[in-house]
């Protein structure tokens, strides 16, 4: 197996993520790791947070917004997306393990995980802070 080379950029963007819960979008986190590296281009954030990805270290979320964000909290969780401002909110809920024996009654394959993202409206648009 290749051993990675450590990189002072790519552990920045994991510490800046892992300090967030607000689920940013790359340019979001771009925005802000340019405050400690100037010099650091977007293509370099989306390469670093896509290799996060494939390490396991992080979630890749597609809402459907068009933009992907990224999580640092890589347990089972589910998620709430609001339609309006398009923020996305960990729900503090317990996973549904059941639903995967459910889905297997009907997968022709093996189910092994789910994903589920929860849509509507947030208390801040909806004027309930």
């Amino acid at each position: 197996m290749k051993t990675l080379k450590y990189s002072r950029q790519r552990e920045s963007i994991k510490t800046c993520l892992m300090a967030r819960h607000d689920h940013p979008t790359a340019d979001a986190l771009y925005t802000s790791i340019r405050e400690e590296f100037p010099n650091i281009s977007l293509g370099t954030v989306y390469r670093n947070l896509n290799l996060l990805v494939e390490l396991g270290e992080i979630q890749k979320l597609t809402c459907g917004d068009g933009a992907d964000h990224f999580d640092a909290d890589t347990s089972p969780h589910y998620h709430f997306v609001c339609r309006n401002c398009g923020h996305v909110y960990d729900l503090p809920m317990d996973p549904m393990d059941s639903i995967n024996q459910l889905a297997q009654k009907h997968a022709e394959g093996q189910v092994e995980s789910h994903t589920i993202y929860f849509y509507g409206t947030c208390n801040d648009c909806l004027g309930n802070n």
